[in-house]
C-alpha cells in the first residue's frame, strides 16, 4: 500500500482535547446540554459542519458567529501548542523515503491545520493537504473520498485512510478505501467498533512501517 490519506486531529497530531473543549466550550457558554456520543458525532464535521449542527442543537448564534469563535478558540493552541503524535514524523519521514504517496484529509480548517504541520516541519512531506472546505462536503459524505482519490490520480480501493474516528472510518470503508482505525484517547470507547469495521488497527504511528 503506498497511497496514503491521514486525518489531521486525533491521528497525525494530539488536538482532540484542544478541539472537542473549543467545541463544548461554545454549547457550555450558550447553556445547551449534549451526551456522551457529541465527540463521535461532529469530529468529521470540522467548525462549518459543527456549527450546522450547534445551530440544530438550539444554538442563538448565526452559524457564521460560532465559526468565528471557533477560530479564535483553536488558532493560538494549533500555532504554537499542538504536538504531533509519537513516532508520527519519524513514521511519515520513513513512508515518504519509501516511495509512498502521503495526502492528508481533515475537517479542520486550512487556518489552524497548515499552520500546525508547517510548524512540525512536516507540511512538505504531503503532496496534498485537503481541508473537508476544499471539497465543500464533509467527511459524513462517502463522496469526498471519492473526489480525493480522483485528485491524487489513485483508485479508490488502492488508497490507505487512516483515522481515530469511528464514523469517518466507516464512511471511508464504505466509499471503498483501505482503512486503518488509529487510538487515541478520545476514541478509546469506539476501538472495538473501529476494529469490527477497519482492515487494521494501530495504537503507535510506527506499526505503520510493518504494515508497508
Amino acid at each position: 500500500m503506498h497511497t496514503y490519506l491521514f486525518d489531521f486531529d486525533g491521528t497525525l497530531v494530539d488536538s482532540m482535547p484542544y478541539y472537542v473543549g473549543v467545541m463544548k466550550k461554545i454549547l457550555d457558554d450558550n447553556g445547551i446540554s449534549y451526551g456522551s456520543d457529541l465527540v463521535k458525532i461532529i469530529t468529521p464535521l470540522g467548525f462549518v459542519g459543527a456549527a450546522k449542527y450547534f445551530k440544530g442543537m438550539g444554538i442563538p448564534l448565526t452559524e457564521e458567529e460560532m465559526i468565528k469563535k471557533m477560530h479564535a478558540l483553536a488558532y493560538r493552541a494549533y500555532a504554537y501548542d499542538i504536538p504531533a503524535k509519537k513516532n508520527v514524523i519519524e513514521t511519515l519521514k520513513a513512508l515518504k523515503e519509501s516511495g509512498a504517496s502521503l495526502n492528508v484529509l481533515t475537517a479542520s480548517p486550512h487556518e489552524t491545520l497548515d499552520v500546525c504541520l508547517k510548524r512540525l516541519g512536516i507540511f512538505g512531506l504531503f503532496d496534498n493537504v485537503w481541508s473537508c472546505e476544499d471539497f465543500k462536503t464533509t467527511k459524513a459524505d462517502p463522496e469526498i473520498y471519492k473526489m480525493a482519490a480522483e485528485k491524487i490520480g489513485v483508485p479508490v480501493e488502492e488508497i490507505l485512510f487512516l483515522d481515530d474516528n469511528f464514523n469517518a472510518d466507516k464512511t471511508a470503508k464504505a466509499a471503498g478505501m483501505k482503512v486503518v482505525g488509529v487510538y487515541d484517547d478520545t476514541s478509546c470507547g469506539y476501538e472495538a467498533e473501529i476494529r469490527e469495521i477497519a482492515d487494521g488497527y494501530i495504537h503507535d504511528f510506527s506499526e505503520l512501517i510493518n504494515m508497508h
